[in-house]
């Protein structure tokens, strides 16, 4: 698995914030029985940069908390038997490894929201990269049952990782 960061914050990333996601980012590949080494990049970034992107790939004006950018389409989420008929559209060619997609994390946001849910940043770290890589699956929460399965499969894959809802950093 590559993971690749970029940080678009003034200040260094917490070497924290970088396990954080890395392991949640394989816990999450491991839930999903992904047969295939992946490749993911993860940028971290703030309210200003997460509204910019928001705004050119969304058309919508204002941030958020994470941003996905899924590389592949799923007919059934979580589904990856597809990927081998077009192995140059969905592998990287020099690494042989599933083009995954990147996540865009809103440092801002996971501080706030840790507060606003009284958990700590590194669980809010946890859940939003959690999040977002079920939407790299093919998941989605535009219906109600969908939402639901989605909260569950974040909530397993959180657990696997001990980032339950009374998560404290040690």
């Amino acid at each position: 698995m590559s993971v690749f960061f970029e940080n678009e914050l003034d200040d260094e990333m917490p070497k924290r914030y970088i396990e954080v996601v890395n392991e949640v980012i394989d816990a999450s590949l491991d839930y999903l029985n992904c047969p295939y080494e992946c490749e993911i990049n993860v940028i971290f970034t703030n309210d200003n940069g997460i509204q910019t992107i928001n705004k050119e790939y969304r058309e919508i004006d204002a941030p958020t908390d994470v941003l996905s950018f899924p590389m592949n389409s799923y007919n059934t989420p979580g589904d990856f038997s597809h990927v081998e008929d077009s192995p140059l559209d969905y592998f990287n060619q020099d690494t042989g490894e599933l083009l995954f997609g990147d996540i865009i994390l809103n440092v801002d946001r996971i501080a706030l929201q840790a507060n606003q849910f009284n958990h700590s940043p590194i669980r809010e770290l946890a859940f939003l990269t959690a999040h977002s890589m079920l939407h790299l699956a093919g998941f989605d929460h535009i219906d109600d049952d969908e939402r639901k399965q989605m909260e569950e499969k974040q909530e397993q894959i959180l657990y696997m990782k001990g980032y339950t809802r009374d998560y404290e950093e040690k």
